[in-house]
């Protein structure tokens, strides 16, 4: 069940979604612009902030929260809602390891969407290996001079507060990996071209360029050295946000293919009628259901302060995105040609989905990290 607050805040999304974002969405999907009027109307909603605690002004949910209006927002377009998933994501080592200062600083802005964040972990050599980072930061007097490129980076361009992991001890490996916050506009900080996408293409991805880029010790996060654990501490509890983004996605697919089932007919009847259709709808509903349910009980997992949710975000993650690629390209496969046409939405779903199988981490590499998990829990036994 979800509490009254909750509800109110995925029926805000949805509303939002509906009136707002799902007549957009081709448009953005074709010129590949980064949806700024629904960013404001996110703000002036409040929605940016559901997840950060109200001293900062936000309105004290937690990750739940954030799900909740991440899945609705990509049940209208998946590269909208990465604007706002994107921004939690750059938001959470803030929030997770920020000191006070750095809190009161920067996540008021965060809450009320005067300033949109990104997350810069992933580099041309350290995409699953993420240990293979080689961005560095190094100290002098009362600032951080770091050098190196971050890939892929989403909201790159856009967003104005950037945290970044980068080596402040080469010697040392991933060991002396620190997170810094860096601030658009800083010295020696750069962008490179707008990617182009096969999905998600109303949000923004570019590369993070750092040239001698100063950053006042101050930003540092937490202590030198914490910038691994920082990040994978970031990834475990922004992994069920990932899961909510692709049953949204999945969800949106499931409309379509439901509205056309009902209304196409062929040898006289609705194909709806048909139970091969019939049949590949009702897998596709339980699907959905079951991934919801998964990134669901994941995200209170995470807001009950359990010491270890690696496992079990990487299980919504994986789950979740699959079931998303797997009922897109059915809901595609019940329109037919009309399904494959860029003039009806589904084939769009279905490019927006792929993604989710491929970021924060690929579901090979959450395999790993569950199957790793549980042979340990087996030998604490």
């Amino acid at each position: 069940m979800l509490t009254e607050q909750q509800t109110m805040v995925r029926d805000l999304a949805r509303k939002i979604a509906r009136e707002k974002i799902k007549p957009v969405a081709a448009h953005y999907d074709e010129t590949e612009e980064f949806a700024w009027p629904i960013m404001k109307i996110l703000g002036d909603s409040d929605l940016f902030g559901v997840h950060l605690p109200e001293q900062y002004g936000g309105l004290g949910g937690g990750i739940l929260d954030m799900c909740l209006v991440t899945e609705e927002l990509s049940r209208a377009c998946a590269g909208i809602a990465l604007g706002f998933a994107g921004t939690g994501l750059g938001a959470l080592p803030i929030l997770l390891h920020g000191s006070e200062e750095q809190k009161k600083k920067y996540l008021p802005d965060i809450a009320k969407g005067k300033r949109l964040a990104a997350f810069c972990l992933t580099e041309a050599e350290a995409g699953s290996d993420a240990g293979a980072i080689k961005t560095t930061a190094r100290k002098e007097g009362d600032k951080y001079i770091i050098n190196g490129t971050k890939q892929w980076i989403t909201n790159a361009g856009e967003a104005e507060i950037y945290t970044v992991i980068a080596l402040s001890d080469k010697a040392k490996g991933i060991r002396g990996a620190s997170a810094f916050i860096v601030e658009k506009g800083a010295k020696g900080m750069d962008f490179g071209k707008k990617e182009k996408k096969m999905g998600i293409r109303a949000s923004a991805t570019r590369e993070v360029i750092f040239t001698d880029c100063e950053v006042p010790a101050a930003n540092l996060i937490s202590r030198e050295g914490m910038g691994f654990i920082v990040a994978m501490k970031t990834l475990d509890t922004s992994r069920p946000g990932v899961a909510a983004q692709a049953v949204g996605i999945a969800q949106g697919a499931l409309d379509h293919a439901l509205d056309y089932s009902r209304t196409r007919v062929q040898f006289g009847q609705p194909i709806s009628s048909f139970q091969a259709v019939g049949h590949m709808l009702a897998d596709m509903g339980t699907q959905v259901e079951a991934a919801r349910a998964l990134a669901y009980s994941v995200a209170r997992l995470v807001d009950s302060g359990a010491k270890s949710v690696s496992k079990e975000s990487a299980m919504a993650k994986l789950f979740a995105s699959d079931t998303a690629m797997k009922v897109a390209v059915d809901a595609v496969q019940i329109m037919g040609g009309y399904g494959y046409m860029r003039d009806y939405p589904v084939e769009k779903y279905m490019r927006d989905a792929k993604i989710t199988q491929i970021y924060e981490g690929t579901n090979q590499i959450q395999r790993n990290v569950i199957a790793a998990n549980m042979i340990k829990e087996t030998l604490q036994k």
